[in-house]
């Protein structure tokens, strides 16, 4: 299996430059493509000096325009090369303000509207930002890996991927764990569709179906087992149940701050229901903060590579 590197060790923790030193603040970027983009370099490079995305090495050459070239492995390559932000045709104020109306929660109509960008320019570039908060999980070794699919969506550090065909043998089921209050959402190794449905069948687990998402009774230490759907389930097999499953019945906040949402996603797959997840996640846990500038941060970080 693929493992990940340029990954933090801690969950959402990278301190971003302070906005409140750019006169103006954040809303002062969001229409000056200069001030937007020393902004965002200073968030690629935080300690103020450049380095080469490849290896790493710090003595880079300045080239003709924005190029630049590493003086040990050579690499010629541009301020966000290798960058979660290099995935979209956005100039650096756009960016800026389309992660502004994420995190305000518009559709992507109403940002394709608002940013008079297409629909797929739009989508694309959610991808990148919803990617960017999943890398920076500390389970997103194990979610951007054959266990999940979402490795086919990146071609080194780009997506340019797509997503494979699942089936009941290999959609993935992701457990909802509360500590405290934080919420945790973890992929649960060895566990598949098709083994809820056995354990649905033959043990009495109680599968509960709202369109295409599936979520169990309390299963061991975990909430609740939950994953994403397709055509290809026999949903016709799931019982009704007269009492709800543990989750309902406690109430329980991350769960109806979830489903909330989860109704808003349209075309949601049972191959992109991680980046949701880890969304979802992201959000609650950070609902006391203000999560526009960890975006911004999120986003100019380097991809994380595959060996």
């Amino acid at each position: 299996m693929p493992t990940l590197h340029h990954m933090p060790k801690s969950r959402h923790v990278i301190p971003p430059p302070c906005i409140q030193d750019y006169p103006g603040g954040y809303a002062a970027l969001l229409n000056n493509d200069d001030k937007a983009r020393d902004y965002l370099q200073a968030l690629s490079w935080p300690t103020g000096d450049s380095f080469c995305p490849r290896c790493g090495h710090r003595k880079v050459y300045t080239l003709s325009g924005e190029r630049l070239r590493c003086a040990s492995c050579k690499y010629t390559f541009q301020p966000f090369s290798g960058r979660w932000i290099n995935n979209g045709a956005l100039s650096p104020s756009e960016w800026l303000r389309l992660i502004e109306l994420f995190v305000e929660e518009c559709s992507v109509h109403q940002m394709k509207k608002k940013l008079n960008l297409s629909y797929n320019t739009v989508y694309k570039a959610l991808t990148a930002i919803r990617f960017a908060i999943l890398a920076h999980a500390i389970d997103a070794r194990q979610l951007i890996s054959p266990a999940t699919g979402l490795n086919s969506y990146l071609k080194g550090n780009r997506l340019t991927g797509g997503p494979r065909t699942m089936r009941m043998d290999t959609i993935p089921v992701y457990g909802i764990l509360r500590r405290d209050d934080m919420v945790f959402i973890d992929l649960v190794p060895g566990f598949q569709a098709e083994t809820l449905f056995h354990f649905h069948m033959n043990f009495h687990l109680k599968l509960i179906r709202a369109g295409n998402l599936i979520y169990t009774d309390r299963y061991k230490d975990y909430d609740a087992l939950l994953f994403c759907g397709n055509e290809s389930l026999p949903y016709d097999i799931i019982r009704r149940y007269d009492e709800p499953p543990h989750i309902d019945a406690i109430q329980d906040e991350f769960w109806q701050y979830a489903q909330s949402r989860i109704k808003r996603f349209r075309g949601i797959s049972c191959q992109r229901f991680p980046l949701y997840l880890k969304e979802l996640e992201f959000r609650f846990n950070n609902q006391e903060h203000s999560i526009t500038e960890i975006i911004a941060a999120y986003l100019c970080a380097l991809v994380p590579t595959a060996e």
